[in-house]
């Protein structure tokens, strides 16, 4: 199964596992949760989303990859204990408690959750001497005598022995008692998290036309040449460093992230001309409203792929600007939030005796400290990291704004008067948004002037349509502000069979494209 369908079972699991009866026992007892165990390729996401269902379930997260410890870091050491046995001293061999578990006690602490996800990666590529605990831990949730905490649900991951040397294979009695879900990678799938990740206009455009190059795995006389999602992320996130500082970025640097050299080499061909063509069009004109016909005439004459490249670069940018208005939404709802209950408490007598600062203050560490916990739980979405710090700045300044006269005297007209500045404030905040909500939508209406003028109800038109019907950001955009045009595309272009043949019609011109 693909990445998304394994994320989603592996949530119903935890669900299922969680569900408690009326005494507050879980309902399937700890012995019948079979550990998750993912198998699948390195570098299509198996690690990544254990984060994203943490945060997704609310939950702790532990994770850990296990080819980096001994047995005595996993089973934990040896010491000697005296006990009484009928009524003679023997010495006996105790063993410290496993740093594994103990981590996961320390993340109960810290993150204040009872329930939680321990995940350990390259399960199956553990040395001999650890071999027989990772048995034992799949079997019976144990690293010698101490067990997982209740509640703990156990995730592992591995690959097939065809991508490392170093696997060992499980016997039956170990395959039936973990619940095993196998993974392969699926373009179609991580294209939805690219958008939603951000990921570089040039590569989600470049894999849609080259999607055999999404994920490749070779062996050679060279040795191993391979493409991972992985690797196209990571490449996604330098071609932007690059383009900050002004840097160009080459094949000799491709190659580094993409280590198959024709799949670098052909990346770095197509790169240069995404930029060519982003210069050569104009994009930011045509966002602009500016068509020119010398834009209109070249398009004319020129091929299918060139075509493509324009559309991508359209949505691109498109795509940028409505995951902007997203987490701008979301900070603003969220700073709406709390400036509510600010003006709750201050008019409850039971904070009389703080200043409106004081409660400001108190409001924003409480926002510190929760963000703590979920880094703590293991839950570090970097867009919820990024809205909180600009929460806590806006708070803070709050604080700086009313504090003086105002918070020395309590009076009602004095909290009021507190409040109305930090509104004032607030509202800067609300016009920003719509401002740039305002700016997104009108270059959405641009982008449709553009494709109307250029190609019509065409090919082009129809992946335009589809490619934002697949970008989460850009649907939440067009549901939460009108754009009538994308309804009537997406009604007279979209229909299950004519999409079906135009799109079969897309994979023959680009197979085409692939075999020159």
């Amino acid at each position: 199964m693909n990445i998304k369908r394994a994320k989603q079972e592996i949530k119903n699991s935890i669900r299922a596992y969680l569900q408690k009866d009326e005494f507050g026992e879980y309902q399937i007892p700890a012995i019948r949760q079979r550990p998750i165990l993912l198998m699948g390729a390195p570098g299509i996401g198996k690690t990544q989303i254990m984060e994203q269902i943490a945060g997704e379930c609310d939950l702790a997260l532990v994770a850990y990859t296990i080819t980096h410890h001994t047995r005595q870091s996993a089973i934990g050491l040896p010491f000697i204990q005296e006990k009484n046995y009928g009524g003679a001293v023997h010495s006996v061999t105790e063993y410290t408690m496993s740093e594994i578990i103990a981590s996961v006690y320390d993340k109960m602490e810290a993150s204040g959750k009872r329930e939680g996800i321990l995940f350990l990666d390259e399960i199956n590529c553990v040395s001999e001497t650890l071999a027989p605990a990772m048995l034992q831990f799949l079997q019976c949730k144990s690293f010698g005598n101490q067990q997982v905490p209740q509640g703990w649900i156990i995730v592992a991951a591995g690959n097939p022995p065809e991508y490392n040397k170093s696997v060992r294979e499980f016997d039956v009695v170990t395959l039936d008692r973990v619940k095993v879900i196998p993974v392969e990678a699926d373009f179609g799938v991580w294209k939805e998290y690219a958008y939603q990740a951000g990921i570089h206009g040039s590569v989600i455009s470049y894999l849609d036309i080259h999607r055999e190059n999404f994920y490749r795995m070779e062996t050679t006389v060279d040795g191993k040449r391979f493409v991972t999602a992985r690797g196209w992320q990571d490449l996604s996130e330098m071609i932007f460093a690059y383009e900050r500082q002004g840097l160009e970025m080459d094949q000799e640097v491709i190659i580094q992230y993409l280590q198959h050299p024709k799949v670098a080499k052909d990346f770095a061909n197509y790169l240069a001309l995404y930029y060519k063509y982003k210069s050569d069009y104009q994009v930011d004109e045509i966002l602009q409203g500016t068509i020119r016909p010398g834009t209109l005439n070249k398009l004319k004459f020129a091929p299918f792929d060139e075509h493509m490249e324009v559309v991508s670069l359209l949505l691109a940018r498109l795509s940028g600007n409505f995951r902007e208005v997203f987490w701008q939404d979301g900070y603003v709802a969220k700073l709406f939030e709390l400036l509510k209950r600010f003006r709750k408490r201050l008019e409850q007598k039971v904070y009389a005796e703080l200043s409106p600062a004081e409660i400001l203050r108190e409001l924003r560490e409480k926002e510190a400290r929760d963000m703590e916990r979920k880094i703590a739980a293991g839950q570090n979405e970097k867009g919820k990291r990024r809205q909180y710090r600009k929460v806590a700045a806006a708070l803070e300044e709050y604080e700086r704004m009313i504090s003086g006269g105002l918070e020395t005297d309590g009076t009602a007209s004095q909290r009021e008067q507190a409040f109305q500045r930090v509104s004032q404030a607030f509202a800067a905040e609300t016009e920003e948004l719509e401002a740039q909500t305002a700016l997104a939508l009108e270059q959405l209406e641009y982008a449709f002037d553009f494709m109307e003028a250029a190609f019509g109800e065409s090919q082009e038109m129809v992946v335009f349509i589809t490619e934002l019907s697949v970008n989460q950001y850009a649907m939440w955009f067009i549901g939460e502000n009108d754009c009538p045009r994308y309804y009537r595309y997406n009604k007279s272009l979209l229909f299950e069979n004519q999409q079906a043949s135009i799109r079969r019609q897309l994979d023959e011109i680009r197979g085409e494209m692939n075999g020159q």
